[in-house]
Parts: C-alpha cells; sequence; structure tokens
C-alpha cells in the first residue's frame, strides 16, 4: 500500500490528541481480534469480527476498506505470508500456524495502524524465534526515536538486531507517516544506515513495522494482487505501532492497555 501524502507532517496538539484516540481504538480491536485466532476459524470470519467490532466506535471506520481497492477491513496473513493477507472463506487457521494481522481505523478524520502475529497452538521453535525477534526488532527501532535521529537509525536498528539473530528483512514493503492520511512521508524502511535520511522532528506520527523473514527476504505477490509472500517458502512475521515523536523520545499511540 503505497504513500498518497508527500510532505511531512508535523502535528498540532489537537492533532495529536485525535491520533491518540485512533491509535487507542485501533489497539483495542487488535488487541481484541489477537485473541480470536484459533484453529478452524476461517481468515474471512476474523474480517467479519473486524468489521464488527469497530461497529462499536462512533464515526470510526475500518481503514484498508476499499483502499486503492483493498477488499477487506483486515489484513490477514498466514505463514509465508508476509503483509496484506486477503482474507478468504477457505483460509482456515491450523495448529501450528502464524497468523500475522494487520488492521488500522480512521477516527474524526486520523488514522491508526497496528500489527501483531499470533502463534495458534504448538509452533515450531523457529516460529517462535521468529515471532520474538520481530516484536524485538520493533522494539530496538522504537529505542532510537527521537527528534533529531533519522529514518536510517531506525532502519538500522531493525537490520542489525534481526540479522544478528541469523533472519532477514522483507524489503518491499516499508513503515511510513501517518495521519490525515494512511500512507505519508516520511517512507520508513527497515534497513538502513544511521544518519541518514530525513530527520525525526517533535510532532511527527510514524509507523514502524518490521517484516521480517527466515529466509531470503525476497516476495512474490498471489494472483489476488495484494496478498505478499516470501518467495522461498519461508515463514515471516510482521508487528507494527504508529508512534509520536516528542521531545523526550516517542509515545507508542497503538500501544495495548
Amino acid at each position: 500500500m503505497s504513500r498518497e501524502v508527500s510532505v511531512i507532517d508535523v502535528k498540532s496538539a489537537r492533532e495529536i490528541a485525535l491520533m491518540r484516540e485512533s491509535g487507542r481504538i485501533a489497539s483495542v480491536i487488535l488487541s481484541e481480534l489477537a485473541t480470536l485466532v484459533k484453529v478452524g476459524l476461517s481468515t474471512e470470519y476474523l474480517d467479519e469480527q473486524a468489521r464488527r467490532l469497530v461497529t462499536g466506535y462512533p464515526q470510526v471506520r475500518p481503514a484498508f476498506l476499499g483502499y486503492r481497492g483493498f477488499p477487506a477491513s483486515l489484513c490477514v496473513s498466514v505463514n509465508a505470508e508476509v503483509v496484506h493477507g486477503v482474507p478468504r472463506k477457505n483460509k482456515v487457521i491450523k495448529d501450528g500456524d502464524l497468523v500475522s494481522l494487520d488492521w488500522g481505523v480512521e477516527h474524526e478524520g486520523y488514522f491508526g495502524d497496528c500489527a501483531t502475529t499470533v502463534m495458534v497452538g504448538q509452533v515450531s521453535e523457529a516460529a517462535k524465534r521468529l515471532t520474538t525477534a520481530t516484536a524485538e526488532a520493533l522494539e530496538a527501532a522504537i529505542r532510537v526515536i527521537r527528534p533529531g535521529a533519522t529514518v536510517g537509525d531506525i532502519g538500522h536498528a531493525v537490520e542489525a538486531y534481526v540479522k544478528a539473530l541469523g533472519m532477514n528483512v522483507v524489503k518491499d514493503f516499508v513503515g511510513h507517516g501517518i495521519g490525515r492520511s494512511l500512507h505519508e512521508d516520511p517512507a520508513i524502511p527497515n534497513w538502513g544506515r544511521p544518519g541518514e535520511g530525513a530527520k525525526l522532528v517533535s510532532g511527527m506520527t510514524i509507523a514502524v513495522e518490521p517484516m521480517v523473514t527466515l529466509g531470503s527476504g525476497a516476495v512474490v505477490v498471489a494472483a489476488d494482487g495484494w496478498t505478499a509472500r516470501t518467495k522461498d517458502g519461508a515463514l515471516a512475521a510482521h508487528f507494527e505501532h504508529t508512534l509520536l515523536v516528542t521531545d523526550q523520545g516517542c509515545e507508542i499511540l497503538t500501544k495495548p492497555a
């Protein structure tokens, strides 16, 4: 899903308040969806539940539904699928699966975007290592975010963390600015050189989302035009937070309660 705004936007106090609420709602719903992931359920069922849960919040809509033609409210990517998995009735969750959920909402004109990977039942040790490493790579990125840091600092933190564990980032998809549009500048790759790229300033809102695989990192897109999977069939995991750059560092706007 490509960016549609090319100007880095520093948010006002009012806009930050709206984004805090968007992030809170997105996080609450994603946390609830994660608890519903079980053996025997279809990925379409999870999408249906996302639509049901969002109706409990006035003036909130799913961010992905219809976005550039995306046919669902929730991205559900299983095992070797990295991102943008299209939910389907015949795609049934099995014991040992890794299920990545990517979810966003729009609330009063502002967006919140978040993702998590759920381990289903008895997963392999490799799957456990991958899921833990991807979550920890996001934490490593968050630790370097502060005014004056760069996009390259973020990407370097992610890639250095997973490379040390023998894993690779997926380079076909990146994090992004977020606010009045779902995807804004700057692009935030999961690789980079320290000190390079756009500088962060207080009041920026960004979505950082490591996508990590046990394989090479190369991907292919399915015939549906959306579902991206690893070319070599290796497992992948995905975590994401919407973040506010603050004078002290950053605030996680999609942090679970």
